[in-house]
């Protein structure tokens, strides 16, 4: 008669550690998720401000004029071939000619007399701005494009701001240094917690880990689910982090229309594929070294 009480107290003792097991269990899903999305997140506000601060260089760095004056009497033929040549070479983005007659015209306006009339000729000469490609905007491969064109058969002169590109080329340099320090430093902030968030999860299931072990599973047998659940926790993390971060960039986007956030298909590709990668590398790495750890103690060790 005392058999079934015992028995029904038991099972509901039972169903009640499985219930609080369950919960403890999705509890420990939530902060992993949680703590990834804020992570990759982080990462991805980062990854936005290196991007496009890559991309705001490089427009400047594109905005660099380097003039060719050309000789007084150059023939239409050869200042064409001249200009087909610089179409070809690799450092050109874009090229613009201007006529002695409109450099006249555009100095006219910018001083408000007519100093062809004063002067009785028009000293300006006829020129070719060349606008270079980022890459090629520094002082060493600018003042090498300068000194192989001054001496050319058409050219006069060649001028550009030299102070200016050392300037830029020097800012540039710090700010990307700096912003790539933090970045790492950030990097590094991302993975400790991520990896923490992985291996307090693990730990709660390191007695069934060291179970399996004891009755003949595999290592990769016993890692392969821990492995493919942190994975699949990542992948939740990290599409929360996209959609928080598809927020920023729309009110960025809609509140600095300049950056172009939106419209820069290439930058939100990139943005994508990085978080998502993050969040791959990092839950498997993480969650390969903690199992591995608890799969190398002994029995006794668990238990500290």
């Amino acid at each position: 008669m005392y058999l079934a009480p015992t028995k029904i107290r038991f099972t509901y003792m039972s169903s009640k550690f499985d219930s609080y097991q369950k919960r403890r269990l999705r509890s420990s899903y939530a902060s992993v998720v949680i703590s990834i999305a804020l992570v990759l997140f982080l990462v991805g506000v980062l990854g936005l401000v290196l991007l496009k601060s890559t991309k705001v260089a490089n427009y400047f760095k594109e905005e660099i004029v380097v003039t060719l004056y050309l000789k007084d009497g150059l023939s239409e033929v050869n200042r064409n071939n001249l200009q087909n040549a610089l179409l070809q070479e690799d450092f050109t983005r874009k090229i613009l000619y201007t006529s002695k007659e409109e450099a006249a015209k555009n100095f006219r306006a910018d001083l408000g007399e007519d100093f062809v009339a004063y002067l009785g000729t028009n000293p300006l000469k006829s020129s070719i701005d060349v606008y270079l490609k980022a890459a090629y905007v520094n002082p060493e491969k600018i003042s090498e494009i300068a000194n192989r064109y001054s001496k050319n058969a058409f050219v006069f002169e060649v001028s550009y701001d030299k102070p200016l590109v050392t300037f830029l080329t020097k800012n540039i340099q710090k700010i990307s240094f700096w912003m790539l320090i933090v970045c790492m430093f950030f990097g590094v902030i991302a993975t400790i917690l991520i990896n923490s968030s992985i291996r307090l999860s693990i730990y709660a299931k390191r007695f069934n880990i060291k179970t399996m072990q004891m009755v003949g599973a595999t290592k990769h047998f016993i890692r392969k689910p821990f492995v493919w659940n942190s994975i699949k926790l990542g992948m939740i993390g990290a599409v929360f982090a996209l959609i928080a971060l598809g927020f920023v960039i729309y009110h960025l986007d809609k509140n600095i229309p300049s950056l172009a956030l939106i419209s820069d298909y290439i930058i939100l590709v990139y943005l994508g594929s990085g978080v998502l990668a993050v969040a791959f590398l990092i839950t498997w790495i993480s969650t390969f070294m903690a199992t591995q750890r608890f799969l190398n103690l002994q029995t006794d060790e668990l238990y500290y």
